[in-house]
């Protein structure tokens, strides 16, 4: 039975990670958390909070569920403690990247991230349907990158990231730099800045007068069957009319070569501004 101690559990992500270990057999759970709100999460699940010293150099698996900005520091005191062979495992490819997570030789490192429910999954009952993050009763996928080691560490890097992440649809193994490309670059510097932008025009339109009723329903709706049709889920087009129009705001909206935010030296920027206060 696998020793796992998870670090900052009583964190946003930290607790969706420990409800889920919670149900999971199979593991030895050891909870480490040092903020008051983190404590009282954690005893409103019934868990008792480990101390570091003693439990890390037992561990055979140290989850880093703890903010980017302070991940480095942390793990500079506990990395330091871990028995070799053992799995450190992070769940951002900021941070790894970035080079400020302490490093052993003799340690495997993994970094594991949800992709969460697609906005196509189907799932048989409302509450499924509803779980938008995943990690509850909607299937996701993930992906796992193995940074340093060897492929036991990958392999129990995998199945802990599934147990954790459950329930999964699919598994993809990815490097740890095709993982900074999802994120940040695609999803946050690119998607959500995009959908910002979207809602901002969304917020826009309500203060010219359109019903907030009727626009909520139009937008909501064209962005499902936009998003089907670009990613092929359907066998469709967009009308003349709508190519014409996309065709002449993109400059308008969009400058050029920016592009450039899927190159590794610009990766490297963002994620930096993710790991620095």
């Amino acid at each position: 039975m696998k020793h796992i101690a998870l670090v900052g559990a009583g964190g946003k992500m930290g607790c969706r990670l420990t409800d889920n270990f919670l149900h999971t057999p199979g593991y030895r759970l050891s909870y480490l958390e040092v903020s008051e709100q983190g404590i009282a999460n954690l005893a409103q699940r019934g868990v008792k909070v480990s101390v570091q010293e003693d439990v890390i150099p037992e561990a055979d698996v140290v989850i880093l569920a703890v903010p980017d900005v302070a991940i480095g520091r942390i793990s500079q005191d506990l990395i330091p403690m871990m028995k070799p062979g053992a799995l450190v495992m992070t769940l951002d490819p900021a941070a790894p990247l970035d080079g400020v997570i302490a490093h052993r030789d003799d340690l495997g490192y993994v970094i594991a991230h949800p992709c969460h429910p697609s906005i196509f999954n189907w799932e048989p009952t409302e509450q499924a349907f509803r779980d938008f993050y995943g990690g509850i009763s909607a299937k996701q996928s993930i992906v796992v990158a193995l940074m340093h080691g060897n492929e036991l560490h990958y392999q129990l890097g995998e199945k802990v990231s599934q147990d954790m992440y459950a329930p999964i649809d699919k598994t993809h193994r990815i490097t740890l730099e095709q993982m900074a490309i999802l994120e940040p670059a695609m999803v946050e510097t690119l998607a959500q800045t995009c959908m910002e932008v979207v809602k901002e025009g969304y917020d826009r339109i309500i203060t010219l007068g359109v019903p907030e009723a009727a626009a909520r329903d139009f937008v909501l709706g064209h962005l499902r069957i936009q998003i089907a049709v670009l990613f092929k889920e359907v066998n469709g087009t967009f009308s003349d009319a709508a190519y014409k129009i996309s065709k002449r705001a993109k400059p308008l909206l969009f400058q050029e070569g920016w592009q450039k935010i899927f190159e590794m030296d610009d990766i490297k920027e963002q994620v930096r501004d993710i790991t620095n206060k």
